[in-house]
């Protein structure tokens, strides 16, 4: 399997690097940026990414996340922050894991070997459809809030979401709101985890 670590911090991205040789991963690049992150997430092709939340620049770990996301590449958060909204932002973007540093070695292997499993029985799940969802709930999406779901899904933030579909930042907000109480939950978070139970 091939790994980018993107982690600003040469001595724990270089133990992170000899922890993955020795269990014969493949790293294909070290990243002490965002941007340089981005450049090796494009040319690349990493199939999981180590990722450190709190990056030098003015690209954080999140925003990578978000990028992750989009193109379906699993990642883990090897990050020294376990504060409230930082875990909150972070399990938005969907992780496959939340190592908190100092690390073992074994935290390292154990979660990229939970998160390849889980990701090779997800990636077999499509996203619902418009019938299937509303099946599966009392209040039913129209196709608008569908298609606001599915952008949440993939990462996108409201002002993505605005430009994507043609409507005003708060219009989009309100679509949200709806698909919140539709979901019956109270986050972002919260909304990923539901869909998942539907898919």
């Amino acid at each position: 399997m091939k790994i980018l670590i993107v982690e600003d911090e040469p001595l724990i991205a270089s133990d992170l690097e000899i922890t993955l040789k020795e269990a014969e991963y493949t790293v294909v690049g070290i990243a002490h940026s965002g941007t340089k992150a981005l450049d090796m997430i494009s040319n690349r092709n990493p199939e999981m990414v180590l990722l450190d939340i709190s990056l030098k620049g003015h690209i954080s770990g999140i925003e990578i996340a978000k990028v992750l996301q989009s193109k379906s590449i699993p990642f883990i958060y090897v990050t020294s922050y376990s504060d409230k909204l930082t875990i909150e932002l972070a399990v938005a973007t969907l992780p496959y894991g939340y190592i908190i540093k100092p690390f073992r070695d074994r935290d390292i292997i154990t979660s990229i070997e939970i998160a390849m499993h889980r990701y090779q029985s997800e990636i077999k799940k499509e996203f619902p459809t418009l019938k299937v969802m509303n099946e599966k709930l009392r209040l039913e999406f129209s196709p608008r809030e569908y298609e606001v779901l599915h952008l949440l899904w993939e990462g996108k933030s409201n002002t993505e979401i605005s430009s994507k579909i043609i409507l005003s930042v708060n219009t989009v907000k309100f679509h949200i709101s709806r698909i919140f109480q539709k979901l019956d939950v109270n986050s972002r978070s919260a909304a990923m985890v539901k869909v998942r139970e539907i898919m």
